[in-house]
C-alpha cells in the first residue's frame, strides 16, 4: 500500500464582535430540551480579530464570505491559484468518494439517514463526511482532541502570509480529499506548528464545499447537566464551537465540535457529554479512521454508548471491536470485503475476516474507499442497527 506523506497544517478564525446580548434559540432549534444560548452582534464588530470574544459571532455576509474563500469558490476573495487547486482536490473527492458514497447511503441506510441528529465521535474536523452519509441532519455533533484556536487579524497579514496559509490548509486537506482521512499525528503536529492554528477554516472549509450557507459561529461549552451554553471569553483555544448554517431554502442546521477527551479518564457514563449527546434524540453513530482506540478497555464508556445508546452505527473496523458487535444482540450488514488493516495497526481481527466469509452475514460490495482501507478493493464497512422488539 502506498504509504501517505501528509504534512497537516490548520487555519484557525477568531472573531470580534462588540454590543452583545444573549438570547435562546427558537424551539425548533433546541430538540429534545436542549437549549443553547446564542451571542448576537449589534454592531457587526471586526471579523479577523486576536481575542476569541463572547459567543465569536459575525453577520452571516461576512462569515459566509470567509467559508468561500478558505474553499476557493468562484466568485469569492481567494486568489486564482487557490481556486484552481481547491476545486481540483474537490473533483478528486467527487470522482473517487463523494457520489459514490451519498448512492450508497441513500440506498443502505436510508432509515439512518432520517433521524434529525448525527453523533460523530473522534471525527476531528470532518464534516466532509458525515455531510455525505447524513445530508438531512439538522444538527451534527463532531468531537476530536483537535483545538480550536485564534488567529492575529487575518487583514494585517501580508499577501505573502495569506497565501502560505491557503497552501497550509491545502496540504491539510489533501490526505480527506486524496485518502478519504485526516492523518492524525502530522495533525495535531502540524496544528501547534503553525501560525495558523485549529480546526474552525477546515469545518468551514467543507461547509461552503457541500453548499451550506454559514450563519454564525459562537464558542460553546457543555455544562454539568449536560446543556451546550455560551462559554464566555476566550484567549486560547475554545472549548467547543456552534456553527449555524443552512442549505439551499432548508431551515436552520447546527454543527457543533467539541474538544472532547473520549477515553474513560475524559468521558464517564451519564456525565455531561455523553448526557449532551443523549439529548440530540439518541442519534445514530459514525465512526471513521478512530485509531482503533475503542479496540483498548481504556475506552471502554465510549464503546458501550455507541453499542446500547444510539439508534444505529456506520462505521470501519477501527471503530467498535468486532468481537464487541458480534456478541452485542444488534443487527448487523457487512459491506465490502475485509483482509486486515494497513500494517501501522496491530488489531488484525481475525474474526471479522471469517465473519465475511461464514455466510452469516448479509454481505454487500462499495465501490468506493472508506477510512483507513481507501482502497475499494479492501475496503470494509459495518453498520449495527437495534433488533426490533
Amino acid at each position: 500500500m502506498k504509504a501517505l506523506l501528509i504534512a497537516c497544517r490548520w487555519f484557525a478564525l477568531a472573531l470580534m464582535v462588540s454590543g452583545l446580548t444573549g438570547c435562546r434559540l427558537p424551539p425548533d432549534m433546541t430538540p429534545q430540551g436542549t437549549t443553547v444560548r446564542r451571542a448576537e452582534s449589534a454592531t457587526g464588530g471586526s471579523l479577523f480579530a486576536g481575542a476569541w470574544e463572547l459567543g465569536l459571532s459575525s453577520k452571516s455576509s461576512s462569515i459566509n464570505n470567509v467559508a468561500r474563500m478558505f474553499a476557493g469558490l468562484p466568485g469569492s476573495s481567494a486568489s486564482l491559484h487557490h481556486q484552481q487547486q481547491m476545486e481540483s482536490l474537490w473533483r478528486t473527492h467527487e470522482w473517487s468518494r463523494g457520489a459514490k458514497v451519498r448512492a450508497w447511503a441513500a440506498s443502505e441506510i436510508a432509515d439512518l439517514q432520517g433521524h434529525r441528529a448525527l453523533f460523530y465521535p473522534f471525527s476531528g474536523p470532518d464534516y466532509l463526511f458525515a455531510h455525505e452519509l447524513f445530508p438531512h441532519a439538522e444538527t451534527y455533533v463532531l468531537c476530536g482532541l483537535e483545538p480550536a484556536e485564534p488567529l492575529p487579524d487575518l487583514q494585517s497579514l501580508s499577501d505573502g502570509e495569506v497565501a502560505a496559509g491557503l497552501d497550509s490548509l491545502r496540504r491539510a486537506l489533501d490526505s480527506i480529499m486524496n485518502a478519504g482521512y485526516f492523518i492524525t499525528v502530522d495533525m495535531r503536529r502540524d496544528l501547534q506548528s503553525s501560525r495558523f492554528r485549529g480546526v474552525l477554516p477546515v469545518l468551514l472549509t467543507f461547509l461552503a464545499r457541500t453548499g451550506a450557507t454559514v450563519e454564525s459561529v459562537d464558542i460553546v461549552r457543555i455544562d454539568a447537566s449536560g446543556n451546550a451554553v455560551l462559554a464566555g471569553t476566550y484567549q486560547g483555544a475554545a472549548p467547543g464551537l456552534m456553527i449555524r448554517f443552512h442549505q439551499g431554502f432548508g431551515g436552520m442546521k447546527r454543527l457543533f465540535y467539541f474538544r472532547q477527551d473520549l477515553s474513560n479518564s475524559g468521558t464517564r457514563p451519564g456525565g455531561p457529554f455523553l448526557t449532551f449527546v443523549s439529548k440530540q434524540g439518541y442519534p445514530p453513530a459514525l465512526v471513521k479512521s478512530a485509531s482503533y482506540l475503542m479496540h483498548d478497555d481504556a475506552f471502554s464508556t465510549i464503546r458501550n454508548h455507541l453499542v446500547r445508546s444510539t439508534s444505529g452505527l456506520v462505521q470501519d473496523p477501527s471503530g467498535v471491536p468486532w468481537r464487541t458487535l458480534a456478541g452485542s444482540g444488534l443487527s448487523l450488514s457487512l459491506y465490502g470485503s475485509y483482509q486486515g488493516t494497513i500494517g501501522i495497526f496491530s488489531q488484525q481481527q481475525p474474526d471479522l475476516v471469517s465473519a465475511y466469509r461464514s455466510g452469516h452475514y448479509r454481505v454487500q460490495p462499495v465501490d468506493f474507499g472508506f477510512g483507513y482501507l481507501y482502497q475499494p478493493e479492501r475496503t470494509s464497512i459495518l453498520v449495527a442497527r437495534p433488533r426490533p422488539r
